[in-house]
């Protein structure tokens, strides 16, 4: 079965499971925005984009309306979901939330529709530039910039005390691990065999002045990865180190950001953790008392002196190509990325916007204080992107299972790494 009869056959048993159907679009001024989980859910009171769908409905007066359907938790069975549908022409799907690395996959085929010229500009005005760097695929810009999202360093102050260590000044992964086994805490990171590891993995070998790919993303048979070089084996150091000095936690190899955020607002093994900006309001939720002790930094370097490349992530709103109502879809992405949904976005969600004038707004200064929102935005600006090709998939999922379980991590894992992958995208292996 071809990837595209696949696909169709996907599209098939999600009818008949009573989902929505591929290919039927609905009535001429209804849209449909898929959207990823945002502690909104499909709630149009509860801050998410579905709140953001019903304004802008609102605000339309009748020219469109937005219907949302929901995509599953993980990134990996969303990019499932979405890629089922644009594989197969669905026209029901016509505005899609989508994260950052799917961006190139998906255009490559030829699946997002272009954004008009006409609104190049105001759709990626005072954006951050990573953002807008994976909205762009070969010169063309595929999809809008909604919310960034970066990785800082989570701790509590009096742990960080009793440990001698400065947080006012840049630390390295090594003195964090220090610090941790001083003080006999643990330090929650994402390194179950899921896309958050992969995430991680790249911040460390960025951080180290490297690269996964580092010549020819956009070509399988000429592309050159970095993997087996010094930053490759530094990053698998660190994780080795993470994971054999027992900071990591029982249970590392089936942590994400959930059970890092557990790990964290647990008394008895709270101490560091690295995650997204959402963790400024589930941790006091969740425990207040850990909550009250709760600071941040920036993302640890990984090479001591060299500027760490904290990891980036958030949404891009792109256009379904196959959609039959592309027009009326371009006037919604621009009431659903306008600088007053952002910042509603980012109280009420967490998630950080992708524009930059949003950080100082008071409200937002006042939300994200003592520096956090300003923080945030230098993490954004200075972060590096995972990378961008069309063979994204396979190269994820293949470090992930090399990586898998972190215990496994040695010198030798970057080779082994950068060996499946060339196999895979020559046809020689499957994952």
């Amino acid at each position: 079965m071809t990837k595209r009869a696949a696909a169709v056959a996907a599209c098939a048993l999600t009818a008949v499971a009573g989902l929505s159907a591929c290919g039927s679009s609905g009535p001429s001024n209804e849209l449909t925005w898929y959207i990823n989980p945002d502690g909104g859910g499909s709630d149009p009171t509860k801050g998410g984009q579905a709140q953001i769908a019903k304004e802008c409905t609102d605000a339309a007066k009748g020219e469109y309306s937005i219907k949302i359907q929901l995509l599953p938790n993980s990134a990996s069975d969303q990019r499932q979901q979405v890629e089922r549908r644009l594989a197969a022409g669905d026209a029901g799907m016509d505005l899609m939330s989508l994260d950052p690395v799917f961006v190139a996959e998906f255009a490559e085929p030829g699946w997002l529709a272009e954004v008009p010229a006409q609104y190049k500009d105001k759709l990626t005005e005072d954006a951050v530039k990573p953002i807008i760097d994976a909205a762009t695929w070969k010169g063309k810009l595929v999809a809008a910039p909604m919310w960034a999202n970066t990785q800082l360093l989570w701790y509590r102050k009096s742990v960080a005390q009793q440990a001698g260590i400065d947080m006012t000044k840049d630390v390295t992964w090594d003195q964090l691990i220090e610090a941790a086994q001083k003080t006999k805490k643990t330090i929650g990171v994402q390194s179950k065999l899921y896309e958050g590891y992969m995430v991680w993995i790249n911040a460390l070998i960025e951080g180290a002045g490297g690269h996964i790919i580092a010549k020819n993303p956009d070509n399988a048979k000429t592309m050159e990865l970095g993997l087996d070089s010094d930053a490759g084996k530094k990053a698998a150091e660190v994780i080795k180190k993470v994971s054999s000095s027992g900071v990591g936690g029982p249970a590392m190899g089936s942590l994400d950001e959930t059970n890092a955020v557990s790990l964290f607002t647990n008394p008895g093994t709270s101490g560091f953790m690295l995650n997204w900006p959402y963790v400024w309001n589930a941790v006091p939720a969740a425990n207040k008392e850990i909550g009250a002790d709760m600071a941040f930094a920036r993302y640890p370097q990984t090479v001591a002196g060299q500027p760490s490349k904290p990891p980036l992530g958030g949404i891009e709103v792109g256009v379904n190509k196959a959609s039959t109502k592309q027009d009326k879809a371009w006037k919604a992405i621009q009431c659903i990325i306008s600088p007053e949904h952002q910042k509603l976005y980012m109280l009420k969600s967490g998630n950080p916007a992708a524009r930059k004038s949003v950080y100082d707004d008071p409200e937002v200064t006042k939300a994200f204080p003592n520096g956090l929102a300003a923080m945030i935005r230098t993490s954004l600006d200075e972060g590096a992107p995972r990378p961008l090709t069309q063979y994204y998939g396979d190269v994820s999922t293949a470090i992930q299972k090399t990586y898998s379980p972190p215990s496994s991590v040695s010198s030798s894992t970057p080779g082994a790494a950068a060996d499946l992958i060339k196999r895979v995208l020559k046809g020689e292996a499957l994952l």
